[in-house]
């Protein structure tokens, strides 16, 4: 069975465990995408019509329980011959492993699972359910210590089918009740027994009754008392061993009323007031009529005496009236029912035994709903809550008993509130096939389903987002289903580049959405400086949003080697006349005609130099300085390949060098 799929939904993972009925496999359920446990059932039903429709019957109307104590059963369904139930997966041990690993437990820690599963078995017969097979090993706790009853329906389902296969009696013998045990059938107050069995075994680590054979430990049930957990643990108050006896009562009228009355005495159970309450003592009626059951396995009870013979007992005989008073027999029987038709009458017309029509409140609020039933007379025993497709949350669904029919005032009804309609746990579908995910939605009934196609990294046709997100509760038949699906990466029909400068690069970058680099400069002899000479991918290729684009930049017409010519001049100082000639000569009067020409002062002379080469024109001035003496000037011309150079120097406004070259003057 391990990696099977059944019904093309359950992947088996792994085998959990099995017993007699069944085996108990790990699955995951691909559509709801959870962990589900999958009882397949020990019978083949193919020549059982009959038979399989009453389990399929039975075991669907197991479905309906809903309580946190109570193993969920999602589904019943068949795979060729299997007949299986997918059942809620409670991670953890059965009672009976806890029991063999912790057990016995004191009280106080036996009475809170105690209350659990009474709980729990009050819900079930509420809702009509008897489980009939209320074992340890049908328990489940969970990893927090909480407990869950399971295989509700499954007695009831099988109990022909086991019985018509084995005849013999359904349910382990060790947590019969003695009315199964004689082969009666099994009601509420059976389950009611096999409860008290699981607490005498949480409170002592063991079974009450032991024998060699099944038949032995059915006769116990049926004749031997529940022993005392008192004598095996003296700690144990009085109270509750009482709820030990009294749950299991071989009569099971003296039992619980219900598993309501249980609950209500658990509750008080470990209350001071209580711890030492008189021991529970049965009442037999001893003229009762008694149906002993017939047993095979007799040999250990020979010592049991015989029943002793009474004779019957003699009546006189009433002495014969004389004629005359017979007569007066129907005057007097005359009046005597008379009499009882008054009183009938009068019975039925007092408030008490009058009968009232139960009046239809759905879909009135429940403030409402109240007010009619108890106007006319009832009593709101219970409010159940329930999902309903037809009325909406707050709305009354219905009563037990009936509307309209016609019941005494002060009968208990139980009324039904709507909670809305069903919820269903989204599961989680992204990062899934879009094809794959749809053939899965078919088998529910959404109101819709609906693909939005967006371009993404995602591989085409996956899941990116889903609304309703995972998890969230709806309703099928209300919701919009949205999925949200990539159809791959956005491709893009790539413009040429060629002539852009950076500018219009970082603008096109925006627009397109692609990464534009310029990877790398060349010098270029037909592209201007700036501006790009090459791309790649190549123009009008599909290219994915946001793709890398490489651009070569031009840095313009490459250099031509440069030669240098280092010139250096000498500069004179040449003296100038400041004065006229009659000025000279008017000075000349009041100085020393000796006086040395040396000693005359010198005035600096501006010296302009202008430069044609590469990097300079003669346009503009190069350098400019002051001479007071002879001076030379290192000059450099650089030239390229083809091209003149020279220099000119100026003395004032008057040129003292000019000189010019060619490129191949340099060295």
């Amino acid at each position: 069975m391990i990696g099977n799929r059944l019904s093309g939904r359950y992947e088996i993972l792994r085998f959990i465990g099995g017993g007699g009925m069944s085996r108990v496999y790990l699955a995951h359920d691909i559509i709801l995408d959870r962990e589900v446990a999958i009882k397949i059932l020990n019978y083949d039903f193919s020549n059982e019509e009959d038979l399989k429709r009453r389990f399929m019957r039975e075991a669907h109307s197991a479905t309906s329980l809903t309580h946190p104590h109570i193993v969920d059963i999602y589904d019943v369904d068949e795979d060729g011959t299997l007949h299986y139930l997918v059942m809620e997966y409670v991670e953890g041990q059965t009672l009976k492993e806890f029991i063999v690993s912790d057990g016995p437990l004191t009280p106080e820690r036996a009475v809170p699972i105690m209350q659990q599963l009474v709980s729990a078995i009050s819900n079930a017969h509420y809702n009509g359910i008897i489980h009939r097979d209320i074992k340890p090993q049908n328990i489940l706790m969970d990893l927090d210590g909480n407990v869950k009853i399971t295989d509700f329906g499954i007695a009831m389902a099988l109990s022909a089918t086991m019985h018509t296969r084995t005849n013999s009696v359904l349910g382990t013998v060790h947590y019969l009740s003695p009315e199964q045990a004689r082969g009666g059938m099994a009601t509420k107050k059976s389950d009611i027994y096999s409860l008290g069995i699981v607490f005498y075994e949480l409170l002592t680590g063991e079974l009450p009754f032991s024998g060699e054979s099944a038949v032995s430990i059915a006769l116990k049930h049926l004749q031997e008392d529940i022993p005392s957990v008192r004598k095996l643990y003296p700690s144990i108050p009085q109270s509750v061993e009482n709820v030990i006896f009294k749950s299991t009562a071989k009569d099971a009228i003296t039992r619980y009323k219900s598993a309501d009355e249980m609950q209500e005495d658990l509750a008080t159970i470990l209350s001071a007031e209580r711890a030492n309450e008189k021991v529970f003592s049965l009442t037999y009626d001893d003229d009762a009529t008694r149906a002993i059951p017939a047993i095979t396995d007799t040999s250990k009870f020979g010592s049991v005496e015989k029943t002793k013979a009474h004779p019957p007992i003699e009546v006189e005989e009433t002495p014969e009236l004389p004629e005359k008073r017979k007569r007066k027999k129907w005057p007097i029987f005359a009046a005597i029912l008379g009499g009882l038709a008054i009183t009938v009458i009068l019975l039925l017309f007092l408030p008490g035994f009058q009968k009232i029509a139960i009046p239809d409140v759905s879909n009135l609020d429940e403030a409402e709903a109240v007010d009619l039933l108890e106007e006319k007379g009832f009593i709101i025993e219970k409010r159940i809550e329930q999902n309903s497709d037809e009325f909406e949350t707050g709305k009354a669904i219905r009563t037990v008993p009936e509307a309209e029919k016609r019941r005494p005032s002060k009968t208990l009804i139980t009324l039904y509130l709507s909670i809305g309609k069903e919820t269903t746990e989204l599961a989680d579908y992204t990062n899934r096939d879009i094809d794959q995910v749809m053939d899965i939605l078919k088998n529910y009934e959404f109101k819709s389903v609906v693909q939005n196609p967006v371009y993404s990294d995602e591989p085409v046709g996956t899941i990116i987002e889903q609304e309703p997100k995972a998890g969230e509760k709806i309703v099928l038949a209300d919701t919009d289903f949205l999925l949200t699906v990539s159809k791959g990466k956005e491709l893009r029909v790539l413009d040429s580049l060629i002539g852009y400068d950076e500018n219009k690069l970082s603008e096109y970058a925006k627009t397109s959405g692609f990464d534009i680099v310029i990877v790398r400069k060349e010098h270029s002899s037909t592209v201007e400086k700036g501006l790009v000479i090459s791309q790649n991918p190549a123009a009008e290729t599909e290219v994915v949003k946001g793709g890398k684009i490489e651009v070569v930049q031009s840095k313009g017409p490459e250099e031509k080697p440069v030669r240098y010519i280092l010139e250096t001049v000498a500069i004179d100082y040449v003296p100038e006349e400041l004065e006229s000639e009659s000025e000279a000569e008017d000075k000349d009067k009041d100085k020393d005609k000796d006086k040395d020409k040396d000693e005359v002062e010198k005035v600096p002379q501006v010296i302009r130099v202008y430069i044609e080469d590469r990097k300079n024109s003669m346009a503009v001035l190069f350098d400019e300085f002051e001479i007071t003496e002879k001076t030379e000037r290192r000059i450099t011309i650089e030239l390229e390949e083809g091209k003149r150079g020279g220099y000119r120097i100026m003395r004032g406004s008057k040129e003292i060098a000019d000189k010019s070259f060619d490129y191949d003057d340099a060295d």
